[in-house]
């Protein structure tokens, strides 16, 4: 009979695992680490091994993932279950792997395995008919996935067409390159919003956008290593099969090997792990699968996991260290963060002294104070994270005091949402970021004004923020480091074409917390003008399409600052071009929601630009909110979800006739 205490606790890990299921799958806001989740569900399923009488089909020992609940994709069946892999942690867990293959299959190992990465990334599901990709979904949970299609159509490993008319389901992981979530956090920490906790997360979240522009521009990749259903696929090992899905177009993983016994599968596991920090993507352990796929068939599955293949798990490094100071430092658009200094701790191959802490409410949810002792690791193997305060060890007296005035240039600090500012343009933290930024391609694209050349205009003082550029005179370039007459010239005519980008890439330049290229082309397409911008209410920042009312106010603060109207005063005088250069053509279309869908006669980039040109929004995806489905040949779920929800659905020529009547003929 169980004890009291085994069946209490087998019944709290079954909640606290639910929880946590609950924010990795559904919200993509994991709040523990992989290995912290694997510790919970090891316990969990030695304590169902001890007490079988317990189990019941809904532990999460016997399920995969997390139910669908409410998003804004469709849920559909996947045509065959998807499952995931149970966990070996050791040599011991290994063979008792392979002495349960031995067991129920009648005979005697060593068996051969193929080893492959396990990517840690978002499973999918790609349904192809006659070769033709028809939809992709997510794993859900394991038999109901959520309808991504037009998002997966954005990662260029996926192929829309195959080369043979197969009927196949192909199953891989799509991530984030490490490099990729390297980027997209600093700017999303720069834009003052939360940054993702690691690249599956981040990956999770870039795919479960509403809008598939929104996924594409995050640069996902995708992987591939199995198959659901298969009519067609003559393959007899899962390296075969590896081989196949290469030559039909789906990018593969090249590192994969083949292992004999588990002497094999340990020799491959630890020259993997030596490899692993030479990867692009995050890869979590290795996975062991029986190579013969026709044993697949005969040993079959559990009610969660397959019996042919199993999880190899990486170690995860976690350590103790104590929290010496914390400092603030100040970033390019004077975002003023804490960093905690830590007594030097070894972790995957580097030392560790310093972790950022990102704001005020992620200290207070850590319940930091200087001197604590916390346990640290690596978000994705890269970037050093506290994961908490091992509150059973010393605690440290000091609270986390946060500055009122910044610690660069002792202006006071703003509040905006989340994040302290150092509102004042000039602050020598800034300059360099702001010059930098100011000047980069996607901003007013100063060609040839690069780091180094940055750091000699502010060393020398002929800078002190972006405006000085266009007062710089040829004398002033001749004579810096690798800076001749002709390069100098060169420079110059950058700078002076410059003036010309226009509203959309000045806002941008600017660095105003919050406001990147979509918003400051939204701002541009409303207002037409920096001074209509300069002059507008909170309100009516507000009424701009996908601008919210945090976002307008930070937007209004920070315009309103004494130095940021002295600095664009400067700018103006330099002939600094304050138009929009797509300037609205009308509001004829203002407060309609437009979605496109199917093949149009004209690209849907240059219809949406249209729509946007006469006040449309132009969303990704359909909704309540939707006021009109544009809808050509080919149009699949997008149409299905408007004729289920009761929006209106224009083929071209109803949207023709709808811009003529509210717009005029020569709108098209």
């Amino acid at each position: 009979m169980p004890t009291p205490s085994a069946k209490q606790r087998i019944l709290e890990l079954r909640e606290l695992i639910r929880y946590h299921n609950y924010r990795y799958y559904v919200l993509d806001d994991p709040e523990i680490s992989d290995a912290e989740y694997d510790r919970l569900m090891e316990e969990l399923r030695r304590l169902e091994e001890a007490h079988p009488e317990l189990i019941t089909p809904d532990s999460p020992t016997q399920t995969v993932g997390s139910s669908i609940l409410e998003t804004p994709f469709t849920p559909l069946p996947h045509p065959t279950r998807m499952y995931s892999l149970a966990n070996a942690f050791s040599r011991e867990d290994l063979a008792d792997f392979e002495a349960s293959i031995a067991r129920m299959l009648g005979r005697e190992g060593p068996f051969e395995y193929a080893l492959e990465y396990k990517i840690d990334g978002l499973s999918i599901n790609l349904v192809y008919e006659g070769g033709v990709l028809v939809r992709g979904l997510t794993r859900g949970d394991g038999v109901v996935g959520e309808e991504v299609t037009p998002n997966l159509l954005s990662i260029p490993d996926i192929p829309r067409k195959l080369p043979e008319p197969l009927d196949l389901e192909v199953r891989g992981e799509v991530y984030l390159p490490i490099e990729t979530f390297l980027r997209l956090n600093a700017e999303l920490e720069e834009a003052g919003e939360a940054p993702f906790k690691n690249p599956r997360n981040a990956a999770a979240g870039s795919l479960r956008q509403k809008d598939p522009k929104v996924s594409a521009r995050r640069g996902l990749r995708g992987l591939f290593y199995g198959v659901g259903r298969h009519e067609g696929l003559a393959v007899r090992t899962q390296l075969e099969l590896l081989g196949r899905l290469g030559e039909l177009g789906f990018s593969v993983e090249p590192h994969h090997r083949r292992a004999l016994g588990v002497e094999g599968v340990e020799e491959g596991y630890r020259a993997m792990l030596e490899h692993r920090r030479s990867l692009p993507f995050e890869a979590d352990g290795v996975t062991v699968k029986l190579n013969d796929l026709s044993l697949w068939e005969e040993l079959g599955y559990t009610a969660k996991t397959p019996r042919f293949a199993i999880a190899y798990k990486f170690p995860a490094e976690e350590k103790p260290t104590r929290v010496l100071r914390v400092v603030f430092q100040v970033g390019r658009t004077g975002r003023v963060t804490p960093v905690a200094e830590l007594e030097p701790v070894l972790l995957d191959g580097s030392t560790v002294s310093r972790v950022t802490l990102h704001n005020e409410s992620y200290v207070q949810e850590l319940g930091l104070r200087v001197g604590d002792t916390v346990l640290v690791h690596k978000a994705g193997g890269v970037i050093p994270e506290v994961l908490r305060v091992l509150t059973e060890a010393s605690r440290g007296e000091h609270p986390v005091e946060w500055p009122s005035h910044c610690p660069e240039c002792g202006s006071g600090l703003v509040l905006s949402g989340k994040i302290h500012l150092c509102p004042n343009p000039l602050c020598p933290a800034k300059a360099f970021e702001a010059i930098r930024h100011f000047a980069s391609r996607r901003a007013m694209d100063i060609q040839g004004l690069g780091e180094k050349l940055i750091e000699q205009l502010l060393e020398a003082g002929l800078v002190r923020d972006a405006a000085d550029l266009y007062q710089l005179k040829k004398e002033d370039l001749v004579g810096l480091e690798r800076m001749g007459e002709r390069s100098a010239q060169n420079l110059l005519e950058q700078i002076e074409a410059s003036k010309g980008r226009g509203l959309e890439r000045l806002l941008y330049a600017l660095g105003i917390p919050q406001v990147g290229e979509s918003t400051a082309r939204a701002l541009a397409r409303r207002f037409g003008h920096l001074d209509r911008i300069l002059e507008a209410s909170v309100e009516e920042l507000d009424a701009v399409p996908d601008i919210a009312e945090a976002t307008a106010q930070a937007i209004h603060q920070a315009l309103a600052q004494p130095q940021m109207r002295r600095f664009v005063e400067r700018l103006r005088a330099a002939g600094v071009n304050f138009e929009a250069k797509e300037k609205p053509q009308s509001r004829a279309l203002e407060g309609l929601t437009f979605v496109l869908t199917g093949e149009l006669s004209r690209p849907r980039e240059e219809v949406a630009r249209l729509l946007e040109a006469h006040g449309a929004k132009v969303a990704g995806s359909v909704s309540r909110k939707t006021h009109y489905v544009v809808a050509g040949p080919g149009a699949g779920s997008k149409l299905a979800r408007a004729q289920e929800l009761g929006v209106p659905v224009l083929d071209e020529e109803g949207l023709k006739a709808l811009l003529q009547e509210r717009v005029g003929v020569e709108a098209w």
